[in-house]
């Protein structure tokens, strides 16, 4: 698996998170963590990628440390700055919070023992903010509706439901989910930068709706430690 995501270290900014699509989703998703974690709160941002959340929280003020299994990709992280980061799992340590963004915990069969490793680092009422690809996706409402399919890397992938995901995290409390990407496509979907404007529009307005937000590309939980 860490092969797969250290090929497209390089080129991973430009073909998802410079997009169209990709500032759309994310964006959707920093609305919402600005206002969990605080200037001062020190988050693990667990699977961190090219590090583009990391920075974001830093120049905010919170003080983060960024891990990722892909060397290459931490390479990337590295080149940013305001923040630490390192290659690796869930570390040692102490946190007030802990992002993990856009599918890295769709990549982890046994969600259950690293929810638990999760706990362990995550402060009691501390929050967990959580942004997994859904198991049903309008866009694609077939493709993931087994639990699990290969993907374009080469790798199996996992999509959990929501009443799974809650038992995982069993020592947390979930106080609210929104849906992340709705009306905004995944990244293989070519839509025009406009549309995807007024797509970002909608999704701003309906996507944490019920029945609306469990249709959309990705689910954002956000979670409290017990």
């Amino acid at each position: 698996m860490t092969a797969a995501f250290d090929s497209v270290a390089a080129r991973y900014d430009a073909q998802w998170t410079n997009t169209a699509i990709g500032r759309a989703q994310r964006n959707q998703v920093w609305r919402e963590i600005d206002r969990v974690f605080r200037a001062g709160d020190r988050v693990l941002d667990f699977g961190c990628g090219t590090g583009e959340d990391a920075a974001h929280l830093a120049s905010r003020g919170v003080i983060v440390h960024a891990i990722d299994p892909s060397p290459a990709m931490v390479r990337e992280a590295s080149r940013r700055p305001g923040f630490t980061s390192e290659v690796g799992s869930v570390p040692t340590g102490r946190y007030d919070g802990l992002l993990s963004n856009f599918g890295a915990l769709n990549c982890v069969e046994d969600l259950r023992g690293l929810a638990a490793r999760i706990a362990d680092v995550v402060r009691p009422g501390g929050c967990a903010a959580l942004c997994l690809m859904s198991r049903f996706c309008m866009w694609e409402p077939l493709r993931r509706a087994n639990g699990s399919a290969p993907s374009s890397l080469g790798i199996r992938v996992y999509y959990p439901s929501i009443a799974e995901i809650r038992s995982a995290f069993a020592e947390f409390d979930c106080v609210r989910w929104i849906g992340i990407g709705l009306f905004v496509p995944p990244s293989y979907v070519k839509m025009p930068r406009w549309l995807v404007t007024v797509a970002a529009g909608l999704d701003r307005v309906l996507a944490r709706l019920p029945m609306l937000r469990a249709m959309a590309d990705h689910r954002l939980l956000i979670l409290v430690r017990k």
